[in-house]
């Protein structure tokens, strides 16, 4: 089933250790356009063609509408990623091509802006936003899809716990250009043993226990 209305009001706030996920806002406007516009020469070879207008007023308006009709067929909702400490805005990332029915799935997408990349906070987001995904929404599979050459963003998705399944030849049209795209997935059940297996690695060794281990 494709585009089960899960969503009539703004989707919940999401939080990691550094990183806060909460749905776009129109005032948002001038910190995401300046964010964008200086990390464009760093985007630009990922992502879809860059429109003319694409950081104009009119672009952001249409860009909100599409978020809001998105999140309340939903098919997909959007979120920006803001440092917990600050509130300074550090990317987006959107969970999308959201199925229920027989596959209970969907897609992750996500950017950084130039200056906040390498400093673990895209990995905080996708971690906040798979627990919501597997947990809140109830799906079994999330997929994530890049092209072979972007190691960082392989490099993001292989430690949050994906595998790579594939090779999707002619994927996605990306600055212009048809590519390749190295498929991931990660399985509810999955991330649940990685998640309860990281907690029993945290869980403290009392002083008795330790001891007993000795004799």
């Amino acid at each position: 089933m494709i585009g089960l209305p899960i969503f009539h009001r703004e989707p919940p706030v999401l939080t990691g250790s550094e990183v806060v996920l909460r749905f776009p806002r129109r005032s948002n406007y001038a910190e995401w356009s300046a964010l964008r516009r200086e990390s464009r020469w760093f985007l630009e070879p990922w992502e879809p063609l860059w429109s003319p207008d694409e950081l104009q007023r009119p672009a952001w308006n249409a860009r909100m509408r599409r978020y809001r009709q998105e999140m309340t067929a939903g098919s997909a909702v959007g979120y920006f990623i803001f440092h917990k400490k600050n509130s300074n805005l550090l990317g987006g990332i959107t969970i999308g091509n959201i199925r229920y029915g027989v596959s209970q799935s969907a897609q992750i997408g996500y950017w950084m802006g130039a200056r906040h990349a390498g400093n673990g906070f895209m990995q905080d987001a996708i971690g906040a936003l798979l627990e919501h995904a597997f947990n809140g929404m109830r799906l079994h599979r999330i997929e994530a899809a890049c092209i072979p050459t972007n190691t960082r963003s392989m490099h993001v998705l292989e430690k949050a716990g994906f595998t790579r399944e594939g090779l999707l030849r002619s994927y996605l049209r990306i600055n212009g250009v048809w590519q390749d795209h190295c498929i991931y997935s990660l399985i509810a059940d999955e991330h649940r043993q990685k998640q309860e297996s990281m907690q029993d690695r945290r869980i403290p060794v009392s002083r008795d226990e330790n001891r007993e281990a000795k004799l």
